[in-house]
């Protein structure tokens, strides 16, 4: 996969990528991540990438012209939709999820935009077609902390970079439930046993009191996760299927 990853601080990408997860994703030709520096684009000595609201207000808002220039010059690059896949990051946007990193770990290339002070010029969503993404219901200074967890996200869904495949796919919001708890040793830690089962060498039994402590977890942390695996008649009365 090929990400580029449109920003106005292009060193926060290329120290992210040199250490965990994406560093393996990368040194194993998974991954390749470009920063772009959108100052780049900009057509006066300054290199402004922002200016003064209309209309008034604080704050500035990100010029339009240098975003359509730098997603223009890297599509004639390497080829528009469906080659390249637009992502916004953005407040507005689709809640990012599991199911949301699957289906964008699956493309083989994006365009990643961080936004920075008020927001961004908005001929640049109307004028350009985006899969707007947000990563929760929080303000962040700018895109890219965001673009990271996408990143990071994405990463690890990669064909052969995480080192057990199960690793992937045995964990929280996985079939919309959270991951059971963990051990590893000592057996008795200040009073805390580890669970006999997990020590008893019968995995149907271990898998089956994983699966009970999943549910479990979920229903009282996330039971919105349990909606998602509701029966639709279910669903419509808003409730889960374990009620």
């Amino acid at each position: 996969m090929h990400v580029h990853v449109i920003t106005i601080f292009p060193s926060l990408l290329e120290g992210f990528v040199s250490a965990g997860l994406p560093r393996i994703a990368v040194e194993k030709g998974a991954l390749t991540v470009d920063p772009v520096d959108l100052r780049g684009f900009t057509q006066d000595v300054h290199r402004s990438v922002d200016d003064r609201p209309f209309g008034g207000g604080p704050g500035m808002v990100m010029l339009c012209a240098p975003v359509f220039a730098a997603v223009e010059q890297l599509e004639r690059q390497h080829g528009p939709a469906p080659h390249t896949h637009r992502v916004m990051l953005t407040p507005r946007g689709r809640r990012l999820d599991q199911r949301t990193l699957k289906e964008l770990a699956g493309r083989e290339r994006l365009i990643v935009l961080c936004g920075h002070y008020e927001g961004i010029d908005e001929r640049v969503r109307v004028g350009m077609q985006w899969d707007e993404i947000s990563i929760g219901d929080y303000v962040l200074s700018g895109g890219e902390v965001a673009a990271m967890v996408l990143l990071d996200g994405v990463a690890r869904l990669l064909p052969g970079v995480v080192g057990h495949p199960e690793s992937t796919a045995n964990e929280s919001f996985e079939d919309d439930l959270l991951e059971a708890p963990h051990y590893t040793r000592p057996r008795d830690f200040r009073g805390m046993a580890v669970p006999e089962v997990l020590l008893s060498g019968d995995h149907a039994a271990i898998a089956r009191w994983r699966r009970e402590q999943s549910l479990t977890i979920t229903k009282e942390r996330r039971a919105d996760l349990l909606l998602a695996r509701a029966e639709p008649t279910q669903a419509r009365e808003g409730k889960s299927w374990i009620e």
